[in-house]
């Protein structure tokens, strides 16, 4: 196949002098299923500790850890009872003050996730909230008389499945809830909840911490004239629940944008922080959360690819319009996977995952990876007994289960992959025996060692990591743009379909090396004016100055 290419004109440069997260790449760790170091079968922080080395030669910058607070774990740490302790599972303070001291000594950064939309039901300040409608904290959550008919108030939807609304016998009031009946939400209309909050930001930035990813960060302020969601037209059977209305008087709230600014205050007390953002919104939605002249979240987290069709035209075109939506002097951001989502090895299928890390890792922007990607990871069918998501056990059925891209990390042979000395907390993958970071490791051309390629050579080239992103006109199967800065210029060729293809690039290309090739056996090769690759096939090359 024969195609021709054009260079377009280039967007702004990102420069000189970039803050750390600009240039760094993210390392989410789920730390239940990272490593086991005790023998009860759940991941904690001294296995991470005990993995760190793995994280060191892989070149990442920072650690993301999902919740290791206090939690009765109703929804795996996401249902918080103490903002500021370590729950027992994972170990104690002083172990995570190793795991921050050990990657900080290695240059690592360390972030936490931030649950501020919601806590446990078990949480001191509800169980305060509850005890009676007079209580100083009644209005640290969401409470509401019943309807007329005594139902809940609204047509407010859980996330979960069910209503939203909660009755509460003790005070005849329902307390509303986004996601469990076990996660009421906050009242984030309420100051002293703010201030609350923000203390416990102060906390973990006094003890060293770089910064929060925050979670369902749209959903913070709910409408205060209680008003029902209209209904979905789009929505039918087999899809969630919630999806049958659509959230306008839920989430994505005008008001929400004061409170994000005040937490990015907080954040700016202290040097070299982040403030990252959980949102899954429409492109034109998620780049407000920049906020008002970047007062906003330093990075709203890019959701974009998580749910594209693979397909080269559609995301050239879903980069185009995401660069091109993005505020002046907005940094992107992009996302392969996550743990509520299923894996791109899963989604995009195993000839295109080494494609996919080579869009990630050379797109403008930050690149966050999930745990496990690094080997091709795949989502786990989890038998029905060994089922613990409670998203799944609430709507079961349609596909919704997160267990599947939450499994054990595979380290390497062996009936527990080396993450436990135990039988662990959700299965293995079938394939653990043969795609794991051992025998990866031992192997030039594997995925793992694609990415540390990958990784390294954003190090040595800043154009990777700083420089601007120009697409460049292509067709078919075919991804194609140029990374600049100053002299400094890399030019990236995606082959996201099964045929070989010859690439001719005008005014793009004089001469250059391959700097890496995505199977591994053409790093170094010289490139002229036509670009050669084999069915899902990328390669990044280093390309002369311009004259």
């Amino acid at each position: 196949m024969e195609a021709l290419a054009e260079q377009t004109k280039p967007n702004v440069d990102a420069g000189w002098g970039a803050p750390w997260w600009q240039t760094a790449v993210l390392y989410q760790i789920y730390p239940r299923s990272f490593q086991d170091s005790n023998g009860d079968g759940i991941g904690d922080l001294r296995g991470i500790l005990q993995r760190l080395p793995h994280l060191v030669s892989l070149g990442v910058d920072a650690l993301w850890l999902s919740p290791i607070y206090p939690s009765p774990m109703a929804d795996f740490g996401y249902d918080i009872s103490d903002y500021t302790g370590v729950d027992p599972i994972f170990g104690t303070m002083e172990d995570f003050d190793a795991l921050l001291e050990a990657a900080h000594s290695h240059g690592i950064k360390v972030l936490l996730d931030l649950v501020p939309n919601h806590t446990s039901d078990r949480h001191p300040w509800f169980e305060e909230s509850r005890t009676s409608r007079t209580n100083p904290k009644r209005d640290w959550y969401i409470w509401h008389d019943p309807a007329p008919d005594g139902g809940p108030p609204t047509n407010w939807l859980s996330e979960f499945g069910g209503s939203a609304w909660e009755f509460d016998p003790a005070t005849g009031q329902y307390y509303y809830h986004a996601f469990l009946n076990a996660q009421p939400d906050l009242n984030w209309r309420n100051p002293a909840v703010r201030a609350a909050v923000y203390d416990v930001m102060r906390f973990w930035l006094r003890r060293g911490v770089d910064g929060f990813r925050v979670d369902v960060i749209w959903h913070l302020i709910k409408d205060d004239q209680f008003r029902d969601n209209p209904g979905n037209p789009e929505w039918h059977p087999g899809r969630p629940p919630v999806e049958s209305v659509v959230p306008i008087f839920t989430a994505d709230r005008p008001e929400v944008h004061h409170v994000i600014a005040e937490m990015r205050r907080v954040i700016e007390e202290f040097d070299e922080r982040v403030l990252i953002g959980e949102i899954y919104l429409p492109i034109e939605r998620l780049v407000t959360y920049y906020g008002a002249d970047l007062s906003g979240a330093h990075l709203p987290f890019n959701f974009a690819l998580l749910n594209a069709p693979w397909n080269a035209r559609r995301i050239a075109q879903l980069v185009d319009e995401y660069e091109n939506a993005l505020p002046s002097g907005g940094w992107p951001n992009w996302v392969l996977g996550n743990h509520d989502r299923p894996r791109v090895a899963s989604r995009v299928g195993r000839d295109q995952v080494r494609i996919a890390a080579m869009l990630l890792l050379t797109l403008r922007g930050t690149p966050t990876l999930y745990y496990g990607e690094e080997i091709g990871m795949a989502d786990v069918a989890i038998p029905p007994d060994r089922v613990r998501d409670p998203f799944e056990k609430n709507v079961p059925g349609i596909g919704v289960g997160r267990d599947g891209c939450r499994t054990p990390m595979q380290w390497e042979e062996g009936p527990t992959a080396g993450f436990s000395s135990a039988e662990p907390w959700l299965p293995l993958a079938a394939d653990s025996t043969v795609e794991n970071v051992a025998n990866q490791t031992g192997d030039p051309g594997s995925l793992l060692n694609l990415y540390r390629r990958l990784i390294a050579v954003r190090r040595t080239r800043p154009a990777l990591s700083r420089g601007s992103y120009e697409p460049v006109a292509a067709s078919g199967d075919l991804i194609v743009y140029v990374r600049s800065l100053d002299n400094d210029r890399v030019m990236v060729v995606l082959n996201l379909g099964p045929e070989p293809v010859t690439l001719t690039v005008r005014g793009a290309v004089s001469n250059g090396p391959i700097l890496v090739s995505s199977f591994g056996d053409r790093d170094g090769e010289e490139v002229t004016d036509e670009v050669y690759l084999r069915g899902h096939e990328g390669a990044v090359i280093g390309l002369d100055p311009k004259s």
